[in-house]
């Protein structure tokens, strides 16, 4: 049982049913980020932890305690909204303690609080200010401490960095990190941006329309993706998807793809489970960071094979270079390393690590081997 359950739990509109059979346990201290597309089911499900839209059916629970019918007041959880939900009217200090004064707790508590608060998110020189004398990461960092304050349960962000400009957004991220590294605070979290999903979370709920898909570590939603849509969502560029079959060379199997000209090229698999694939099509899932130059490499790994094919693009990024090549018929991305000796029109050699691939099937779209 976990700090938060939310057992078997739906959600219909009338004969629409658009969350279905969500078992999420989320432990304390857990920074648990729901993550997908717009329109997948993330806010319903943070709104009915919340208490703001009712269940359909199954139950949540917050420290053993079923809360399905519990007023949103009556449930020790504090929201921060996307558009930050300040009264304009009220100072910061005033919008941080207004919810403390509604729950009747005594002046001296609320400045105690306050004061502990607004330290804490470094806004104690901003108390006396009115929302519309703030920037947006102000204005954000007040409506974090509105709820901080509160000392609640459960943390639940509602897109909290979206109307934020993408400096600040990044800014943004690494203080809530270090602010949950430091509180040890219960946090569901939802964001349609996988980047803020994978660094912040200490865990992932990827959501589509209306199930989730996978639920785990960031490193195993990354490296281990239940299924295609997992796959192409988490990443940016995302994972490479190629059209390959699977052939045996001397009892070990290969996946076959073709590079640019059509020639079939063989990248031994470093799972030998997949020679019950023999002869069959899959879809070969690579990450492009595991397709660079051979001097770039992962020297730890014990399968890079050599895929020789031309360049169609290079895309000076930085402290990368993203590569645009053929395979499978499909555009395939490679991440190299700035200096890589590489242009478009030029065959090169590229190092592919076989050891971060993965299969799927084309039918199911599921992950093979679990």
């Amino acid at each position: 049982m976990g700090f938060l359950d939310i057992r078997n739990v739906t959600k219909s509109y009338g004969q629409v049913e658009v969350l279905h059979r969500v078992d999420i346990a989320v432990e304390e201290g857990e920074f648990l980020v729901l993550v997908g597309p717009s329109g997948c089911g993330k806010s319903t499900l943070l709104n009915m932890i919340a208490g703001l839209e009712g269940i359909t059916g199954g139950e949540i629970a917050i420290k053993g305690r079923v809360v399905n019918g519990v007023h949103p007041s009556k449930r020790n959880i504090a929201m921060v909204f996307q558009s930050y939900a300040l009264y304009p009217n009220m100072t910061v200090g005033q919008n941080m303690t207004f919810g403390l004064e509604m729950h009747g707790v005594p002046k001296p508590a609320r400045d105690r609080a306050l004061a502990d608060v607004a330290k804490l998110l470094q806004i104690d020189h901003l108390l006396d200010r009115k929302p519309g004398q703030l920037s947006g990461g102000q204005r954000q960092r007040v409506a974090m401490g509105r709820a901080l304050v509160r000392n609640p349960d459960v943390f639940l962000f509602d897109e909290p960095l979206s109307n934020l400009d993408a400096k600040l957004r990044v800014d943004m991220r690494t203080e809530i990190k270090k602010l949950h590294q430091k509180l040890k605070t219960t946090i569901v979290y939802v964001t349609h941006d996988q980047i803020e999903a994978m660094t912040l979370s200490t865990r992932i709920a990827v959501m589509n329309r209306g199930h989730v898909q996978q639920l785990g570590t960031p490193k195993e939603i990354y490296d281990t993706p239940a299924n295609l849509f997992v796959a192409t969502f988490m990443g940016s560029p995302a994972m490479n998807i190629i059209p390959a079959r699977v052939v045996m060379q001397d009892g070990v199997p290969h996946a076959s793809v073709t590079d640019a000209e059509g020639t079939p090229r063989m990248l031994r698999f470093s799972q030998a489970a997949m020679a019950a694939w023999e002869g069959k099509d899959i879809l070969l899932g690579i990450r492009p960071e595991a397709i660079t130059d051979p001097e770039g490499a992962d020297r730890k790994s014990g399968n890079i094979q050599s895929l020789p094919n031309r360049v169609t693009v290079t895309e000076p990024a930085g402290a990368d270079t993203f590569v645009t090549m053929t395979l499978g018929g499909r555009d395939a991305i490679a991440r190299m390393r700035a200096d890589a000796p590489v242009a478009a029109g030029e065959r090169y050699e590229f190092a592919v690590n076989m050891e971060k691939a993965v299969a799927f099937d084309p039918a199911t779209e599921l992950r093979i081997g679990g």
